[in-house]
């Protein structure tokens, strides 16, 4: 065989080992994309995303849509994703690419992620019936109980799996006051007093709130949960997290009064809702208003804490409105129909 010959068998050797690398071999990485929307006001597979039995509801034409994030990549993701799809979605002004275990922590397999979120989304429909029927002061129960103490801390000994805490000084566990944020209200050291119901009998049992990174702790893992006067029911199907809370939320305080949030307009949004109306922000923000945009939305109500994400991947067309409580996006509703300023970000 010639010189060239050889050169050339050693080039081409060189070249499809560079291709197998490029296009089979997998990168730790998975690209963020723009998901599906889905209006919380209308139907989905042929039944209301929000569905409401045993109180009165009212029509609510318009959009709330709640936005979602898809990925490419993964675990044994097939095609593997390559040099070639990091690139491609590096370069997309609306797609993201991060580290894969960001998505999928070591030592957690898909599946397992996958429940994770479908549990998010679970506690999140919940937690989006409670701040709903807060807001409106509809009253219903909210429980607070205890999963397990732990070891060092003052409620270990004192307290046991199973009891509720009903009050803290005195001052009952409601929607708007949860038994974990009265007591992380109390000072490092302060002696605070717990209504606990235990069995069939209730008694008070006085601690001291101690440092835990800095915050003041008893030592209790407190699960919380709701009796609610009436049934609301959330067709949504596989999408998982918790992100879509605060839209569940307006979606049901739409329904249950005879205002019309959106005034036919296409709104969507996200964060993450808490009982008391918080709204927390979320991941992928820049992919979720781009899936709004290209939904039909000219309005998009974002976290406070994800203004800073916004800032140069606002698609044309969509205006952000900055939102950090459940009563701050109604009152931006509001003043969106009246023609009034809203905050943005």
């Amino acid at each position: 065989m010639s010189r060239r010959a050889i050169t050339l068998l050693i080039a081409g050797i060189g070249v499809l080992a560079c291709l197998v690398v490029v296009f089979l071999v997998p990168v730790p990485y998975v690209a963020l994309i723009p998901g599906p929307t889905y209006n919380t006001l209308g139907p989905l597979d042929g039944k209301p995303v929000v569905q409401i039995s045993g109180h009165r509801t009212y029509t609510a034409p318009g959009h709330l849509n709640m936005v979602t994030v898809s990925y490419i990549g993964g675990p044994g993701a097939n095609p593997p994703f390559n040099i070639v799809a990091a690139l491609q979605a590096w370069l997309s002004p609306h797609e993201a690419v991060v580290p894969q275990q960001e998505l999928f922590p070591p030592g957690q397999t898909q599946q397992q992620v996958v429940k994770q979120d479908s549990e998010q989304m679970a506690n999140s429909q919940q937690t989006a019936q409670a701040a709903a029927l807060c807001q409106l002061g509809i009253k219903f129960t909210t429980t607070d109980t205890i999963a397990s103490t732990i070891s060092g801390l003052p409620a270990a000994g004192r307290l046991r799996r199973g009891d509720v805490i009903t009050a803290v000084d005195g001052k009952p566990v409601t929607c708007r006051s949860s038994a974990a944020t009265m007591i992380q209200a109390r000072p490092v050291g302060r002696q605070v007093e717990l209504t606990i119901r235990r069995g069939n009998t209730s008694r008070k049992i006085s601690l001291r709130t101690a440092s835990y990174q800095g915050q003041p702790v008893i030592g209790v893992n407190v699960v919380e949960s709701f009796t609610f006067p009436f049934k609301v029911k959330i067709n949504i199907g596989d999408i998982g997290g918790p992100s879509a809370g605060t839209m569940f939320a307006l979606a049901i305080i739409d329904k249950l009064t005879p205002a019309n949030l959106t005034a036919g307009k296409f709104i969507a949004g996200t964060g993450e809702i808490s009982v008391d109306g918080t709204v927390s922000p979320i991941g992928g923000i820049q992919q979720k208003m781009a899936a709004a945009r290209a939904a039909g939305a000219t309005v998009f109500l974002a976290p406070a804490g994800n203004c800073q994400d916004t800032a140069g991947a606002l698609p044309p067309g969509l205006r952000v409105v900055k939102i950090s409580t459940l009563s701050g996006a109604i009152a931006a509703l509001n003043a969106l129909k009246a023609g009034r300023p809203v905050p943005s970000c």
